[in-house]
């Protein structure tokens, strides 16, 4: 429902005239209006860094709008369609294609005054394409395994070297956890709960989730083979049952199997270590994903957006909200701010300024994200339009394998059908 929402609403605003934001007043004021999705902590941060903008910037006032990220998307469609939509836009990968694709967003190369020369081109490059830059890193991730010591430890199963590992290892370690468990947990949770799993698998093998013009990049057999070694974890009892895989997929992070110590290991993006570290009452660990060769610089890893700051096509003020998103970006007072609550921060500078001032789950992360450095690969391509609803169809997918009611080339096949169908 929320591509179909958002094809009718882009496509009702490209056959439209109108800018969004509000005017200039006759003191020169201009208000900018910026949304974003979060937590009542990541609200509360916000508005620190735009109060403090706004000292430093007294002609230009912020008008905050943020809410919960089930109904964000619904909502910007519909502000979008009406030609009213916010001049700074928090985006996520997912949905930037979507958005630049129709000419909502601006492209960033073209906004005055926004610096972008203490980023890495990977980091940049998450947010780039068909020439254009629709989407300012606004902090780096990873996807990874995330650990609990803890259960390793009552488990009586050391802590693997994670440089090294291979899938048929880390089947064995988490097989052996929950052996040694007897009952009250397993070794780590099921993957295919989210495409960043099936994406990240096809990077090992040579292939991409979507590729760089807008296609779906996995074959039938790539993802027969994804699904087939899911049930061999399964079968060797690494994994738990389908019906807690089912419930976990969509559990809130606090009542998920590693929040509730249920599990030893499962997949999770770095810049959630702090949050599950809290929810757990344990100091979790970040640990690359096993590769197929046992080699680190394999395994498919790469520096993506944790989100983007994005700039409405149609702002009246496009140099004020660029000046903004530059703050954002750019200014050690933000940064001083915002920490690590969106991801390490991109901006090389702004990154070491910060790093002492961290919290212990947050430096965690922010060292493992300078240490893998060396074994990255180039960012994935953002999602096609209509590529936003694939963690939807691979959960229910994963489901049907797990279950058993669908053999892996059969789901394989059906996924991939599903996918071109909403894509094309």
């Amino acid at each position: 429902m929320a591509a179909i929402a958002i094809a009718a609403s882009l496509l009702a605003a490209s056959a439209c005239g109108g800018d969004s934001g509000g005017g200039a007043n006759a003191d020169g004021e201009v208000t900018l209006r910026f949304n974003w999705w979060g937590s009542d902590t990541r609200h509360k941060i916000t508005q620190e860094v735009i109060d403090s903008f706004q000292k430093e910037h007294p002609k230009i006032k912020i008008k905050g709008e943020y809410g919960e990220w089930s109904g964000y998307w619904d909502k910007l469609a519909t502000t979008v369609a009406a030609n009213d939509a916010p001049d700074i836009i928090q985006m996520d990968e997912k949905y930037l294609r979507e958005y630049a694709d129709r000419g909502a967003l601006l492209d960033l190369k073209k906004a005055d005054g926004l610096s972008t020369d203490k980023f890495e081109p990977d980091t940049l490059g998450a947010g780039e394409f068909d020439g254009g830059l629709y989407g300012l890193n606004a902090g780096i991730n990873a996807f990874t395994i995330v650990a609990n010591p803890a259960v390793f430890k009552a488990a009586g199963v050391p802590m693997p070297d994670d440089k090294t590992w291979t899938w048929d290892q880390y089947t064995q370690i988490a097989a052996q956890i929950t052996t040694k468990l007897n009952g009250k947990g397993w070794g780590t949770g099921a993957y295919g709960t989210n495409d960043a799993s099936l994406n990240m698998w096809a990077r090992q093998h040579g292939q991409s989730l979507f590729t760089k013009d807008g296609k779906l990049g996995v074959t039938p057999e790539g993802v027969t083979e994804f699904y087939t070694n899911l049930l061999k974890m399964r079968d060797a009892k690494a994994t738990p049952t389908a019906e807690f895989t089912s419930q976990d997929m969509n559990a809130p992070l606090d009542q998920g199997g590693m929040a509730t110590g249920k599990l030893a290991m499962s997949y999770s993006w770095s810049n959630q270590l702090n949050a599950l570290s809290k929810a757990s009452g344990q100091q979790l660990k970040l640990l690359r994903l096993p590769s197929v060769s046992g080699k680190a610089t394999e395994n498919g890893a790469y520096y993506k957006g944790s989100m983007f700051w994005s700039i409405s096509s149609r702002s009246k003020h496009p140099k004020e909200a660029a000046e903004f998103v530059n703050y954002l970006a750019n200014s050690t007072a933000a940064g001083n701010l915002l920490l690590a609550e969106r991801g390490v921060p991109p901006n090389t500078e702004i990154r070491a300024e910060v790093a002492p001032k961290l919290k212990p789950a947050d430096a965690a992360s922010h060292a493992f994200i300078q240490e893998i450095v060396k074994e990255l690969g180039e960012p994935s391509p953002p999602p096609p339009v209509g590529g936003g609803q694939v963690e939807k169809i691979i959960q229910r997918y994963t489901t049907e394998v797990l279950f058993g009611r669908q053999k892996p080339d059969q789901a394989a096949k059906a996924f991939i059908d599903e996918v071109n169908g909403e894509i094309k």
